[in-house]
């Protein structure tokens, strides 16, 4: 007997007008799923009310830019239901400046498309976050660098950058974990990294690896490895890229081989961006962002998380990664790899130490 098709409801937000990091132009929802349902409400907030789910299955809110047609919807956010009636914050019409929200919902971390043993599709709930639409500029690197080097701050790095707009490299790890804490403070946000189980002593100064995390502090952090897939994936599922299968220099910024079948080149570094000395970097809202509206998530340089290397990775809830490992996970690629390495399931074990390959992004939770 043939599957039952699902019931497709739409609903309609129309952003025209919103913060760039939230939506990109116009944007229309609907919801996928096993039941029919009904839309009662979508608030001011970007939080949205529907009825009549069927409790134990999981719903599909897919997206598209323009109506009429109907023919490119693509998934947004997977919500497995325990009620009939449920409360989902899809999108914020207002969120902190340069952030975007990524809505809570279970996906699939990992894929098949290329057999990377350490990817094994693994089924993942995260929570709602919010993250930085674009990787942290060497401006802004600076401006927090500059302050809190002048509040007791110490770094091993002063960080480097091709351009003010371009991203930040040649930090290492503990330099964006401290980095992080300063940016809260200047914000006047609670700071997420201590030196010390009781939460007390706000990492400062110094290399450790003994850092302890407040989950709950207002303030920014590195992503989780979860949590970073999950945004880069924008939606999508079983994507090698944040936008489809296949890749070329138009959309991302790495060094072209077209050997690899997906990779449609042309071949050696980035046009755009090969000139003068290393690194060739590209500006940090060059390329189109994903449907969450975040930008490089493919390419141009590697972005630090939190999470220790682990094989293979959690999947559950929220999971945060192993307690120790001999280095941390690196995810996105970067201008002087292949393509290869830009896959949304691609996992870099990196040590700790600063590269010109390397930089980063932040998140806040909610």
């Amino acid at each position: 007997m043939k599957a039952r098709l699902h019931f497709l409801f739409i609903m309609l937000a129309l952003l025209t007008g919103i913060h760039q990091a939230a939506a990109q132009g116009t944007r229309f929802f609907r919801i996928s799923g096993p039941a029919a349902t009904a839309v009662t409400a979508f608030r001011p907030d970007g939080t949205m009310v529907w009825s009549n789910a069927k409790p134990g299955a999981t719903y599909t809110i897919q997206t598209v830019s323009s109506l009429p047609g109907g023919t490119n919807w693509v998934d947004y956010v997977k919500i497995p239901v325990t009620n009939g009636v449920n409360t989902n914050q899809l999108i914020d019409f207002n969120p902190p400046s340069g952030m975007a929200l990524i809505p809570a919902g279970v996906f699939t971390m990992g894929d098949n498309l290329d057999g990377e043993s350490d990817a094994v599709p693994t089924n993942v709930t995260v929570s709602a976050f919010c993250m930085d639409v674009s990787l942290v500029s060497y401006s802004q690197w600076q401006s927090v660098y500059n302050w809190a080097t002048n509040q007791g701050y110490g770094f091993d790095n002063a960080g480097s950058g091709k351009a003010a707009d371009h991203p930040v490299q040649t930090v290492d790890w503990y330099d964006t974990v401290k980095w992080c804490n300063a940016r809260s403070q200047q914000a006047g946000l609670a700071p997420v990294y201590y030196t010390d189980a009781g939460l007390k002593q706000v990492y400062t100064n110094g290399d450790t690896d003994a850092v302890y995390p407040n989950w709950t502090a207002s303030g920014y952090r590195l992503p989780t490895e979860a949590e970073w897939e999950k945004a880069a994936r924008g939606g999508l599922s079983g994507q090698r890229f944040p936008w489809g299968n296949v890749i070329s220099e138009s959309l991302a910024n790495y060094y072209g081989d077209t050997n690899y079948s997906y990779d449609l080149g042309p071949n050696r570094y980035n046009a755009a961006f090969a000139n003068g000395s290393f690194p060739y970097t590209s500006p940090v809202v060059y390329f189109a962002a994903n449907d969450y509206g975040l930008y490089d998530m493919a390419g141009n340089v590697f972005e630090r998380c939190w999470d220790w290397y682990g094989t293979p990775y959690a999947g559950g809830s929220d999971p945060r990664g192993p307690a120790s490992g001999s280095g941390r996970v690196l995810r996105g690629g970067v201008w002087y790899n292949v393509a290869y390495y830009s896959r949304c399931a691609v996992r870099y074990l990196y040590p700790s130490h600063a590269d010109y390959t390397v930089g980063f992004r932040c998140v806040r939770g909610l």
